[in-house]
């Protein structure tokens, strides 16, 4: 048996050393050989108790206990599903960081926890609440996490704190809190541990070593998605069955992203590319990804099998609506049916193409969001366009659009996805859903763009040729603009 992710042993009488607290991380304090579940390889099988802390809050010391996966050297693929190297190339290390010499190393753990197991093992191994202070600590963390799930619908939700609060497990959680708060779970008849381990193995296939296209995208997708659902229009139309498909698509919708756009996969001849034929092959393979976790899990095992495979098709469906090369189709179709006044919530045809509307929305509203969070979103997409541009400088590829840091400024590249790709979208959306959400948006949104501007005159001043050339996001704006989005789908 093979040990996935480990974790440095720390006795529990010997103090955290300074070098560790420097950096964020977690270090493991206890371990049992207590084994859970069937032997399937993929289940939780082994726990250990950690220390987790963040340099940046010396404060933000808690306790978590932890399930770490033990794989069986035989008749499992070590490899991550849907990841193979090819021109020299692995998914898998594509966006992660070098360390710098004499550092320790940096171990990325998966935290694959359910409450039950949680409560139970705490008790356990620590004991009663007033004998052990370090209880106190973990539920105060815990509360914190709880308070902002209370406020899951504000629109000033901070992703990235309720990351840390979660201990990186923020899809998880606020994706299974929601399919809660909506009663979706008693509602549907389902099991609770398959719905569970279902979110655990979603969570854990997508890269969080890609700067973007990460779990924590995901959650914070998820919960745009929440936003819209809880619009006026949509909370008075849409069924049950209409909130877990747009939740579900909300989470997978990125699902085992490489890190990569399609025209990389197309012109490196990648297999996905050749299965999907060069259409929509990232969103192919996220829906697939996505039936295969369902399958897997047996989440709708209990249901007929027609209403079972309608679902996994209304998904694929949402999914594949994200794909920004179609951009110009849904948003003719939506300026249509807004123009004509003809939409009408009551038919299911039309209430799918409005949960479309509503994921393409959310994929993409991160230039919508409160500055201090758009802007580290824009710092991430950027990072990961200017890694894959490096990757193709490096095979000698051309360079895609948008990807050459040389050419290209954060501002620069964020301005024109603003007024070619965002600004149309959510000018029809606040159209269709005039609201309070709306106007928030999209004041935000052109906030946002004015604070890029401000930045990019200073950006192409410093060049050589900033005033003899104007800014490259200018040139062919559609094609440019949508070259982004597609990296972004």
């Amino acid at each position: 048996m093979e040990l996935c992710y480990q974790l440095p042993v720390l006795p529990l009488d010997r103090p955290v050393p300074k070098h560790v607290l420097s950096r964020r991380g977690a270090i493991s304090f206890s371990s049992s050989s207590s084994l859970f579940g069937a032997p399937d390889p993929r289940q939780l099988s082994q726990r250990r108790g950690a220390i987790s802390y963040d340099s940046s809050d010396q404060t933000a010391l808690y306790i978590r206990m932890l399930d770490v996966r033990v794989r069986s050297q035989v008749g499992f693929e070590p490899e991550r599903r849907g990841s193979h190297p090819y021109l020299g190339i692995d998914f898998r290390t594509l966006h992660s960081r070098a360390e710098s010499a004499g550092s320790i190393p940096v171990r990325r753990i998966q935290r694959l926890f359910s409450f039950q197991r949680h409560l139970l093992s705490s008790r356990l191994l620590r004991g009663p609440p007033h004998l052990n202070p370090l209880h106190i600590l973990d539920e105060d963390y815990c509360g914190q996490a709880k308070c902002m799930l209370e406020k899951v619908g504000s629109w000033n939700f901070n992703i990235f704190l309720f990351d840390r609060l979660t201990n990186g497990n923020s899809l998880v959680y606020l994706t299974f809190n929601l399919l809660n708060q909506y009663g979706l779970i008693e509602l549907f008849q389902l099991d609770m541990v398959k719905v569970r381990r279902f979110l655990v193995l979603v969570q854990e296939d997508y890269h969080n070593q890609n700067p973007y296209h990460n779990a924590v995208h995901a959650a914070d997708v998820t919960q745009a998605m929440h936003c819209y659902l809880r619009e006026p229009k949509l909370a008075q139309s849409l069924t049950s069955c209409d909130i877990l498909l747009g939740l579900l698509a909300a989470a997978t919708h990125d699902l085992d992203h490489p890190g990569v756009n399609q025209p990389f996969l197309i012109k490196t001849n990648h297999y996905l590319a050749a299965l999907y034929q060069n259409t929509s092959v990232l969103e192919n393979h996220h829906w697939r990804s996505a039936v295969g976790l369902l399958r897997e899990t047996e989440v709708f095992s209990h249901l007929p099998t027609e209403d079972s495979l309608s679902i996994e098709r209304q998904l694929g469906s949402l999914i594949l609506a994200t794909d920004i090369s179609r951009q110009n189709e849904y948003l003719s179709r939506f300026r249509t049916h807004l123009d004509e006044d003809d939409l009408c919530l009551g038919n299911a045809s039309h209430r799918h193409f409005i949960l479309q509307m509503a994921l393409k929305c959310a994929d993409i509203c991160n230039p919508c969001r409160p500055w201090e969070l758009s802007k580290q979103w824009s710092e991430k997409v950027t990072e990961e366009f200017f890694h894959q541009g490096d990757i193709e400088k490096k095979h000698k590829l051309e360079v895609s659009p948008l990807c050459d840091s040389e050419a290209n400024t954060i501002a620069s590249v964020q301005i024109g996805f603003m007024t070619y790709v965002v600004e149309p979208l959510f000018a029809e959306w606040a159209r269709f859903s005039d609201t309070r959400l709306s106007q928030t948006m999209l004041g935000h949104l052109g906030l946002n763009k004015a604070s890029w501007s401000a930045m990019e005159p200073e950006a192409s001043g410093s060049s050589e040729e900033g005033e003899s050339e104007p800014a490259q996001v200018t040139e062919e704006p559609s094609s440019r603009a949508l070259s982004q989005g597609s990296q972004k789908s």
